[in-house]
């Protein structure tokens, strides 16, 4: 995690990712990004998605720490360093893997992935959304989209509904 001037990070992000690309550090820096997610404003009664950062004055930065990538962050302009550095001649800490993928699905770039324990023709309750409490089958398993369609009863009729894996356990 690279701190910035605040105000700069999208200004960082771009001359880091220049310096990456003039310099020929793409095989030890890989990727950049202003930790951001959207919200949705209400100005004089009109809609408005906006982009808000959620760690101000930081970048991320996906890299392999050596000498020559270290120095080409630490030297682009607008950083002020790297967070779990003591000093500005001392190596960063390393983020931990979930507190990576925290930040990733926050800003909707890693979605997390269900584990898919049922079968077809399984009966399953469903937990959440507008058929929740209602049991049915499982009639198809869509692993890549992570979807399940499952007959539900219904007014005394088999409906199909389509749901999320997270949407269903087991009876």
């Amino acid at each position: 995690m690279v701190h910035t001037y605040s105000g700069y990070e999208n200004k960082v992000k771009m001359n880091l990712e220049k310096r990456v690309e003039t310099m020929g550090m793409e095989d030890k820096i890989f990727r950049v990004m202003v930790p951001e997610d959207e919200e949705t404003e209400i100005k004089d009664g009109k809609k408005k998605v906006v982009k808000k950062k959620f760690f101000p004055g930081y970048v991320l930065a996906e890299m392999i720490m050596t000498d020559d990538s270290w120095y080409v962050v630490r030297n682009t302009p607008g950083v002020t360093g790297f967070v779990g550095s003591s000093g500005s001649g001392s190596k960063p800490t390393s983020l931990l893997p979930d507190e990576v993928e925290t930040v990733l699905k926050r800003m909707g770039v890693a979605e997390p992935v269900i584990q898919l324990d049922f079968d077809l023709k399984e009966n399953v309750r469903v937990t959440d959304g507008p058929f929740s409490d209602f049991t049915g089958t499982i009639e198809h398993i869509d692993a890549d989209k992570q979807k399940v369609k499952v007959h539900v009863n219904m007014f005394g009729r088999e409906t199909p509904v389509e749901l999320d894996f997270s949407q269903i356990q087991k009876l």
